[in-house]
């Protein structure tokens, strides 16, 4: 009799944990959309120095992009690129208009234009990610990496290919 009451009091426990989670949302990571100059060379960015790797891509329909506002009605080819693996994995989605010649904002500092300006992306190794970016032909910019105070932590920031942040925060074990 006691083996009934323990599952019992097991599967409550499991169950009050479960709506304890719930959310009005799927997941609790978001996608970030990129608009680039040029696809293939944001591609190699993002792949080779940084080190997204690409799951696949998906066609958004003319009718699709202009009824939600996307765009005045083109169809657009989207790659996808994700850190990690699974639900939990961060996915940027690269995009080039074909119609539109897309505007770059004022990108001299991450502070010059309002609104989202830069990724930031966590690394196991800073050395690692130097050499990465090393084959890659990207610079770091300024005197970078910056130890941040405390000595532990080291700040990468580099541009992609149209100017975008990207900043690399990991160990400072470069030296």
């Amino acid at each position: 009799m006691k083996l009934p009451i323990h599952l019992f009091a097991i599967f409550s426990f499991f169950v009050s944990l479960a709506s304890a989670n719930e959310s009005e949302f799927r997941t609790a990571t978001i996608d970030l959309g990129i608009v680039v100059s040029d696809l293939d060379k944001s591609m190699k960015f993002y792949t080779e120095a940084i080190g997204f790797n690409s799951t696949g891509e998906f066609t958004a329909a003319k009718d699709v992009t202009r009824d939600s506002g996307l765009s005045a009605g083109e169809e657009i080819v989207i790659k996808k690129l994700s850190l990690g693996k699974g639900n939990g994995a961060t996915t940027i989605k690269l995009m080039q208009s074909a119609m539109e010649k897309s505007k770059m904002s004022d990108q001299t500092y991450i502070t010059s234009s309002l609104g989202f300006s830069y990724l930031t992306i966590h690394v196991n190794s800073t050395k690692t990610a130097l050499e990465r970016l090393k084959k890659a032909g990207v610079k770091v910019l300024a005197k970078g990496p910056a130890i941040i105070p405390g000595g532990k932590v080291a700040l990468t920031v580099v541009k992609d290919p149209d100017g975008n942040f990207v900043e690399l925060v990991g160990p400072a074990d470069h030296q």
